[in-house]
């Protein structure tokens, strides 16, 4: 197994964690406001400073990948790739709504047939959503969704569909449907990329790390003329 290092600056919250041999042996996460820039250094000192003390070498570096905030995604990514270059180590980049369903998974007793719904706040009634089964199959993939009352009914109809993550409040009264489920509480925390981060390190799915971006900065820069890239 690996030990790898994990970055999570997606939301509002920065976190970062280590995980070795499938366990957590590091945590830290700042739930004061969207304030990575200042604090996404020194927590980075101290994980650093953690494995270093018990003579644990990092294998890889794990980065969650959007969609999220744009500035927040920057400084994570852009931390991801200095410690990658720095120590000579592999980036692994994970999904942020697939680790928004981490907790969820683990921690909810969910129906046999139930999908799950991870959404990322937007504005207004926008937001970031997918669809996946309880084995992380993705039924829909990640979309920039108007919710309104049709916009999941196709799933609802057949099956309980549980909501979560930092826009799903917001969307159950419109939503309004009985299958429909709202999960409190989930946040996008580098605590739970362990999992994710170690299955993509053992099937080894690495990115290059001069060019890779975060989710919605693919899609952004390829809209550019060409001139300006």
């Amino acid at each position: 197994m690996a030990c790898i290092l994990h970055i999570e600056t997606s939301a509002t919250v920065c976190s970062v964690a280590v995980s070795e041999n499938g366990q957590c042996i590091f945590d830290q996460a700042d739930h004061s406001g969207p304030n990575h820039a200042e604090r996404l250094g020194t927590m980075m000192d101290e994980a650093m400073s953690f494995t270093d003390n018990h003579g644990i070498p990092f294998d890889a570096v794990a980065v969650s990948c959007g969609p999220g905030s744009y500035t927040g995604l920057r400084i994570g990514v852009s931390m991801a790739k200095g410690i990658c270059y720095g120590r000579d180590l592999k980036l692994i980049g994970v999904p942020t709504l697939q680790l928004l369903c981490v907790p969820v998974l683990l921690r909810h007793e969910l129906e046999d047939d139930a999908l799950v719904c991870p959404m990322l706040d937007a504005r207004r009634m926008e937001v970031y959503a997918a669809v996946y089964d309880r084995a992380l199959r993705e039924i829909r993939p990640v979309g920039a969704d108007v919710v309104n009352a049709d916009t999941y009914r196709g799933y609802l109809d057949e099956h309980p569909v549980y909501f979560f993550g930092p826009g799903a409040a917001k969307c159950m009264d419109t939503i309004n449907h009985p299958n429909a489920h709202l999960i409190e509480g989930i946040e996008p925390l580098a605590k739970y990329m362990q999992p994710l981060a170690e299955r993509r390190f053992l099937n080894g799915e690495f990115e290059d790390v001069a060019y890779f971006v975060p989710f919605y900065l693919k899609d952004f820069v390829a809209k550019q003329p060409k001139k300006l890239l």
